[in-house]
Formats: C-alpha cells, sequence, structure tokens
C-alpha cells in the first residue's frame, strides 16, 4: 500500500526542464563518454537540488571511481512513455553513449494499454540500440487501483522489453525508497537527496556494466 501511494501521483505535472550535467557546470575534465539519464520527475528530480539528484550524483561517483563521463539529465515531469518516444530524436542528437531508461510511470497511473507502453518503450529503445547507444532499463512497479491483473501486467513489461531487447535491466528503480517516510519527500511521491543516494547505490552496478558493455562494442567496430 506504501507504494501504491507513492506512486500514485507521481510525475503529474510538476513541468521542469532537462537539466545540465555537472561537468556543464563545473570545470570540464577528461571526457571518456556521454550518459543520458531519460525520465519523468524521478529523473528530473522534482523538489531537490540539482546537485543532490542521482545523474549529478552519478557523474560525481563515475568520476571518483576513474570513470571520466559527462552525464546529462533529460528528466521531464509528467512525461508518459509516448512523450519519451516523441524527443528520442534529440536525445539521439546529444550523441550518447549510454542511456538510463526510465519511463512508463504516468501511463500506467492512467490506465493506458500496457501493450501500447511495452511498445513505445520497445520502439525507444530500438532507436537506439540502431545508433549504438547502450541501454540500461529502470524498472517500475505501479498502483494496484487498477486491479491485480493491470499490475501484475504492467511489472511485467520491464523485464520482458529486457530480454527482448537483450539490454540491462534495473529490476525497481525505486528499491529501497518507495514507502520510505524518511527517504521522500512531504507529498510522499519524490524521494529525499537521503532517497537519490539509494537509488544511485541501486543502479550503480547496472551503470558499470553498460560501461564495460559499451567500451567492448566500441572496441569492436
Amino acid at each position: 500500500m506504501a507504494i501504491c501511494l507513492l506512486l500514485m501521483l507521481v510525475l503529474s505535472g510538476c513541468e521542469k526542464p532537462a537539466k545540465k550535467s555537472v561537468a556543464e557546470t563545473t570545470v570540464p575534465l577528461e571526457t571518456q563518454g556521454t550518459i543520458i539519464a531519460l525520465g519523468n520527475s524521478l529523473t528530473a528530480g522534482y523538489g531537490v537540488p540539482e546537485e543532490k539528484v542521482y545523474p549529478a550524483l552519478l557523474e560525481k561517483k563515475l568520476r571518483r571511481d576513474g570513470y571520466h563521463y559527462r552525464v546529462i539529465n533529460a528528466g521531464i515531469s509528467g512525461e508518459t512513455s509516448s512523450g519519451t518516444l516523441s524527443r528520442i530524436q534529440w536525445i539521439l542528437a546529444q550523441k550518447p553513449d549510454i542511456v538510463i531508461l526510465e519511463t512508463g510511470a504516468n501511463d500506467g497511473l492512467r490506465g493506458i494499454s500496457t501493450e501500447l507502453i511495452k511498445e513505445n518503450i520497445s520502439k525507444t529503445i530500438q532507436l537506439l540500440q540502431e545508433k549504438d547507444v547502450e541501454v540500461v532499463l529502470a524498472g517500475m512497479q505501479i498502483v494496484q487501483n487498477l486491479g491485480a491483473r493491470y499490475t501484475e501486467s504492467f511489472a511485467a513489461i520491464y523485464p520482458a522489453v529486457a530480454k527482448d531487447q537483450k539490454i540491462i535491466l534495473i529490476p525497481f528503480f525505486l528499491k529501497g525508497v518507495a514507502g520510505e517516510p524518511d527517504l521522500n519527500q512531504a507529498d510522499t511521491i519524490h524521494p529525499t537527496a537521503q532517497g537519490y543516494e539509494i537509488i544511485l547505490q541501486t543502479i550503480y552496478p547496472h551503470v558499470l556494466q553498460a560501461i564495460e558493455s559499451s567500451r567492448k562494442r566500441s572496441t569492436e567496430k
């Protein structure tokens, strides 16, 4: 029930422009590649200072660990999977090596067909893969107010797409954060800065896997 309350109102219109990477606001260092964090308000970081949202934290941690990657926050609050697909050409124009794709929760909250959600996510990934972009898909869960069948069908989208497209899957993006009062803002919807620290730990191994895969792909060309 706590997860249900968390996700019931997520991403519903707190419009916020895509943020710059840490590299764009500090002295540039050697750059080995570009990672784009593509998603909705969970990626955009509604209510949290820019430098404490997961894309900024990710860039800092990567650089500390010797991976000099630029990380661009391309999150837009309220966006659906159709919206993500509609701006994929802009994403590709940034020439990313890796894209972390977090989308679909808004679709689920609106009861949009899970087949359409799956189609949008699959098409987005296909377009990225056509340009040799390594994709990390963030798995999501949805509220149960639309019934158990829909809830289960929605949750099944992400592992199914990851398997079909042969991409890296983060089983649940909000693991350890969803439904935890101390890790979410007063609205019980959006993670706090501390919540984003946990999200970083959840996604980090998958990002490292993507970096190694991307580098291997480059050497094989």
